[in-house]
């Protein structure tokens, strides 16, 4: 049964105090929050509730939850309201925002530099950005410049950013059955080579050019070359235009088993240098495995999978000459693991945001780094070379110039001999 007071607020406090003595057996409860709200309103307005002395604000409160069957915490909650604000209203549930704290052309800059880098990981888009601000003085890159890398994949996660940026799926690189000799010692020294050939594959009983990569072990020094063939006569040009590009004196090569390195004239190269000569041991993948991870995420990932023609070799040569390993080395970071030993001597690898450097700003950062250079090389020659565009500048460069090249070789090496 439903009972309608239609004077219960203006009750005075001898009524008030009778019907709580009566209406022990009694239970109310409103309809619904709003008409509880304007109850408490009108009741606590009535009565004078701020005026009142201790023991009839009591029997006020009491009478209040009894009329409208709040609990005793929810009827202070309401009075509470109505003596800061002088009304007893709904308030909508608004929901904690965070500022945003990168705008929407924070987004599309960010976008812009992953498309012109192709995508690196979080930490190394990071050093990328703080550079561009700290290090090149663009005034775009400021609050980019401190954002977390957790942050970093929030935004590549949005929707804007995926409107603006083309995703990369992560390359899968060749497997190389490697059987090992002796692991080389450089001694924090840089002039110690990784070097391994990755091929452009076949086509219609065609072979593709060669690519020929080769790594500092302690800098990761990067220089890629190409050679049509993989015979000496063709192989050994490259690799010394490659061994010139090292700004160092080079100390050391180390190589897999393959026939194009382990031979008597790549042995003689090296005897001139007085570089150390070092193959791979058996059973011990991780000697040759630096240079292999770059043949995925460098070579692979910029160059593809698809088959480009022998005859191509000099253009492809020339673009990493002019563009494509002065990218590597002066504008895009490495990690450098910080390696520690746990409780049970086991050696743990860690990559922090510190740790992501460019090549060029690893090798400044060694001790008497300037004893390594060639002669006719110095630190300053390559500071100035460092500082002639920016990370991304010098991205959009090489891959303008690497989407047509490629364009160009791989629509000439699919045409019938007649038509080229």
């Amino acid at each position: 049964m439903h009972v309608h007071m239609q004077t219960a607020e203006t009750l005075n406090p001898d009524q008030i105090s009778q019907f709580l003595k009566l209406g022990d057996t009694i239970e109310f409860a409103g309809h619904g929050r709003a008409e509880r709200y304007a109850f408490a309103q009108q009741l606590l307005a009535a009565q004078e509730y701020a005026r009142q002395g201790r023991k009839q604000r009591g029997a006020i409160r009491a009478y209040l939850g009894k009329m409208t069957g709040l609990s005793l915490p929810q009827t202070a909650r309401l009075i509470q309201m109505y003596i800061a604000t002088g009304a007893v209203e709904l308030r909508g549930y608004r929901r904690h925002e965070f500022v945003s704290k990168y705008t929407d052309g924070d987004v599309r800059l960010l976008a812009t530099v992953d498309r012109a880098h192709e995508r690196l990981s979080g930490p190394a888009t990071c050093c990328i950005l703080r550079r561009e601000y700290a290090r090149f003085g663009k005034p775009e890159y400021a609050r980019l410049a401190q954002i977390s890398v957790s942050h970093l994949y929030n935004l590549r996660n949005g929707l804007l950013y995926r409107k603006h940026a083309a995703v990369y799926l992560p390359t899968r690189p060749t497997p190389v059955a490697i059987g090992e000799r002796r692991k080389p010692d450089p001694q924090g020294r840089p002039g110690f080579l990784r070097i391994d050939t990755v091929h452009q594959g076949d086509w219609d009983g065609n072979k593709g050019v060669y690519h020929i990569n080769a790594v500092d072990t302690v800098t990761q020094w990067q220089v890629v070359g190409c050679a049509s063939k993989i015979s000496e006569a063709f192989l050994l040009p490259v690799l010394e235009a490659i061994l010139h590009q090292f700004p160092f004196v080079i100390l050391g090569l180390h190589a897999d088993n393959g026939s194009e390195y382990i031979n008597y004239t790549v042995a003689g190269l090296l005897e001139k240098m007085l570089a150390e000569f070092t193959k791979s041991r058996a059973n011990r993948s991780q000697d040759n495995a630096l240079v292999e991870g770059k043949n995925g995420a460098v070579v692979r990932k910029h160059i593809g999978y698809g088959y480009i023609g022998g005859e191509h070799a000099e253009r492809l040569q020339k673009f990493y000459t002019a563009h494509f390993n002065p990218y590597l080395n002066f504008h895009r970071p490495c990690g450098f693991a910080t390696v520690s030993l746990d409780a049970r001597g086991k050696r743990k690898r860690e990559y922090k945001a510190e740790d992501y450097q460019t090549p060029h700003e690893k090798l400044q950062a060694m001790p008497e780094a300037a004893k390594y250079l060639k002669q006719n090389i110095s630190l300053a020659d390559l500071e100035q070379r460092a500082m002639q565009m920016s990370d991304t500048e010098c991205a959009r460069k090489m891959t303008t110039v690497k989407a047509k090249l490629l364009r160009d070789c791989k629509t000439e090496s699919l045409l019938p001999p007649r038509f080229l």
